[in-house]
């Protein structure tokens, strides 16, 4: 059992690894890590190349957690001894790691992107209707707002509550409150420049030259 956690936890982070940020750099020549809050995701691609570039590095980092999932449970679906709980557990164990290798690539000096478009992938393909649903609120949240910060926040909170209501087992409840927290900490800085009004707003990535 402790096996195929690491297993399934590598397989996760490596797959987590793949970042729309290195094909953006390879477009722009820009190196986000370098770039706006030295981020190497989907929110500072758009902050600071703008909108076209942040939805490429978007769909690249939330097709990987996409694949990720189906793949698992695909491949959990062939094990017939498993319980129903056993392979939501394994299914999350997963997306902890698709989740920590996107956060942590080991080629970046671990310190990569945020997990937000990943966690959107991962949320998809368990339930796209839902998924849906908290894009939409995201969107709103956002461009209500005009600060990204408050559209990631709440759908980590929609992540978390269809976990506890509707995935079978409680570990998986305990690895979506542990991603929540994560996403917390590395968005601390984000939180205190909203604070202080000084977080980049959401209409900013629309006045972006390139």
């Amino acid at each position: 059992m402790i096996k195929a956690v690491i297993i399934f936890l590598l397989v996760g982070y490596l797959i987590g690894c793949i970042h729309g940020s290195k094909v953006a750099q390879f477009l722009s020549g820009v190196d986000l890590k370098k770039t706006g809050h030295g981020n190497a995701g989907a929110s500072n691609a758009t902050l600071s190349l703008g909108w076209k570039y942040g939805i490429l590095v978007a769909l690249i980092d939330i097709g990987k957690g996409v694949a990720a999932i189906i793949g698992a449970q695909a491949y959990l679906a062939d094990i017939t001894q498993l319980t129903e709980v056993q392979v939501w557990l394994f299914t999350y164990i997963v997306a902890a790691g698709v989740i920590l290798g996107h956060n942590f690539p080991f080629y970046m000096g671990f310190k990569g992107g945020k997990g937000t478009a990943s966690i959107i992938g991962i949320l998809l393909a368990i339930d796209w209707k839902i998924c849906l649903f908290a894009l939409i609120l995201f969107v709103i949240f956002s461009f209500v707002t005009n600060y990204l910060i408050v559209g990631v926040l709440e759908f980590y909170l929609v992540f978390c509550t269809v976990t506890f209501l509707w995935i079978p087992g409680t570990v998986p409840t305990i690895i979506a409150l542990l991603l929540f927290s994560l996403a917390i900490i590395l968005h601390i800085e984000n939180i205190k420049r909203l604070m202080l009004g000084a977080e980049p707003k959401v209409t900013s990535a629309f006045n972006k030259k390139k």
